[in-house]
């Protein structure tokens, strides 16, 4: 009986310190410390959980990665050169129906196929797009939820961050998930398209005629002027994902040549200086001691939930509602997107994937992939899963970042309410690559 209620109990007070408002790298340090004095653990148990944190975490060359990703989007939001393609990218689609909708999701997956960092990418739309959206006639709630899920393609679009952690998680390499990605990111870019291009034809989002002085402003420079604001963008895609991709560089050394080349197109294009490059780094550095912490934490809680049975009472749950292999995976994909409403994704990752990942290998799914095969297809569909926790209300990231920018323009309940349409989106795009997951091998 006590192999049952150690990891109840380690669950229920987990997420009650969440609830209760604490930081959810300090919740999970806590609870892993008090249950390796409580349980019956050895104390050489403390000696493997020090070295597991080293392996996993701190010796872990992924995760170098991770910061220059986050400061190469920092450093496009705040030296302006991504509002240069914004403004270029509304000024080459200005003729076709429902043009601001098209230029956001345009931004937001250039955004997301350079950076892979959700909130530089939602704040960066909802300051540049959102006011003048709301001013062509978008109602509130299709302006909003039109932003959140372009700027969330970012968490799932190669190079993410997210799929970073889970490659260190799941035994493969990145260069893989981030091949098997773009089948999902490419879908969802053409889905949220289409359901923009709806609704400026069925006149729910029909965009009044430009003033005078926006015209005129709307027409100016050349090809050439619109060139060079797109060319960091041309430039980095193919730099960053291509060399990752195909294997020409790994993801740390890809990251910094995408740093080190935001930089010299921001000087050439004299839109650097000290103050903003200085704000960039510290915020990158912020947001990186938040993720390693998280990730030492998790990693902490994740070996003491195994230890005290944790592992073995899901498992045994598993078993215990009946059904076969797929029921198994269904329950999965069921409880990471229900944990996405009280949950961030790296919490979610970091706890459950490494207790999930076994219990998928021993599946008999009978869809012919193998082992390597089969936990990228996993992996897409758990990272599909926790993409959707970031539109999920009511504690999606996306929905704060959204609702931090503009403020009082949008109340919470349009955004709500916008966002419902896209969640359904990415369900039918996970039902797709559930259903069909030799896509992700082409």
């Amino acid at each position: 009986m006590l192999e049952v209620w150690m990891p109840l109990c380690m669950v229920v007070l987990l997420f009650a310190g969440i609830l209760a408002g604490y930081p959810v790298a300090l919740v999970l340090g806590g609870v892993s410390s008090a249950f390796l004095l409580l349980s019956d653990l050895p104390m050489a148990f403390a000696n493997l959980m020090l070295t597991r944190v080293y392996a996993n975490a701190l010796n872990n060359w992924l995760y170098i990665a991770i910061p220059m990703f986050i400061l190469m989007g920092l450093l496009l939001e705040r030296t302006g050169l991504a509002k240069d393609a914004f403004n270029v990218s509304e000024r080459m689609l200005r003729r076709l129906s429902g043009h601001l909708a098209l230029t956001v999701l345009f931004i937001g997956g250039l955004m997301a196929a350079t950076t892979g960092v959700v909130g530089a990418s939602v704040v960066l739309l909802a300051v540049l797009a959102l006011p003048r959206m709301l001013d062509a006639g978008y109602s509130a709630s299709s302006a909003s939820g039109l932003i959140s899920a372009s700027g969330t393609l970012a968490i799932l679009m190669p190079p993410s961050v997210m799929l970073i952690i889970l490659s260190s998680l799941v035994g493969v390499p990145v260069g893989h998930l981030f091949r098997a990605a773009l089948v999902p990111s490419a879908l969802l870019l053409l889905l949220y398209m289409l359901y923009s291009l709806g609704l400026a034809w069925w006149g729910q989002c029909a965009e009044t005629p430009a003033e005078n002085g926006e015209a005129a402003m709307l027409e100016q420079p050349g090809i050439w002027r619109n060139v060079l604001a797109l060319f960091p963008f041309l430039v980095l895609i193919p730099t960053v994902l291509g060399t990752i991709v195909f294997g020409v560089a790994t993801p740390t050394e890809a990251s910094g040549v995408g740093v080190l080349a935001v930089l010299l197109f921001a000087l050439l294009m004299g839109k650097i200086n000290v103050s903003s490059v200085m704000t960039a780094a510290r915020e990158a550095v912020i947001s990186t001691a938040m993720i390693m912490m998280l990730v030492i934490a998790a990693t902490c809680f994740s070996l003491i939930f195994k230890g005290v049975g944790g592992d073995g009472l899901i498992r045994s749950s598993l078993e215990l509602l009946g059904g076969g292999s797929w029921s198994v995976l269904f329950l999965i994909l069921l409880l990471v997107f229900l944990l996405g409403f009280f949950l961030d994704w790296l919490e979610i990752s970091l706890i459950l994937m490494p207790i999930f990942v076994p219990i998928v290998t021993q599946l008999d799914l009978a869809n012919g992939l193998s082992e390597t095969s089969l936990l990228v297809w996993f992996a897409i569909l758990f990272a599909i899963n926790l993409q959707t926790s970031f539109l999920t209300p009511p504690f999606g990231v996306s929905l704060f970042y959204l609702k931090g920018a503009v403020g009082e323009r949008v109340t919470t309940l349009d955004i709500y309410r916008g966002v419902l349409p896209f969640i359904a989106i990415q369900l039918f795009v996970l039902l797709i690559i559930l259903l069909f997951p030799g896509i992700l091998m082409l």
